[in-house]
């Protein structure tokens, strides 16, 4: 995991839509950038489910939230549409972002070994410096606890 305080690695990357979204262009607000191994599987899919339940009050603190996943920008829109997610869906298909943010190696699932995204989240503050990490989440309450921990993050400021 990145270390707080450090500067978030800028990115590029394309939406479910193919439009082109930058960290950099959010400069002045918090963002979540939440990592996330496979579009439409059960813990994905629960995960995704919370911040779009929590999505209103993510933008009631003028928070930006990006998943980030290497699957392709047609899996991404389909993902988004079967589950009307409102914030962005970002393709990494290379996981070269993933591995900017310690998001991306070497993983061991059912005796098979290969790359993929690590489920890790970092919360982003205005001046672009890591302010929250969250390593290995518990997918269940995830958007919620972030809500939590802005609020306090918000009064220090």
């Amino acid at each position: 995991m990145l270390e707080t305080g450090t500067q978030a690695p800028d990115f590029e990357l394309p939406d479910q839509h193919g439009k082109t979204a930058s960290l950099s262009d959010h400069r002045g607000e918090f963002v979540v950038v939440y990592f996330y191994p496979r579009a439409d599987t059960p813990g994905c899919t629960t995960e995704a489910c919370g911040f779009r339940d929590t999505y209103d009050e993510f933008g009631e603190r003028s928070v930006s939230v990006f998943g980030i996943s290497d699957d392709s920008v047609s899996d991404l829109e389909s993902f988004a549409e079967e589950y009307e997610l409102p914030f962005r869906l970002l393709s990494d298909e290379d996981g070269s972002v993933a591995s900017a943010y310690d998001s991306y190696g070497e993983k061991n699932m059912f005796g098979n070994t290969f790359d993929g995204v690590f489920r890790n989240t970092y919360v982003i503050d205005p001046d672009g410096e890591i302010a929250l990490t969250y390593e290995g989440v518990d997918v269940e309450d995830h958007a919620a606890t972030i809500l939590t921990d802005l609020d306090g993050l918000e009064a220090d400021v």
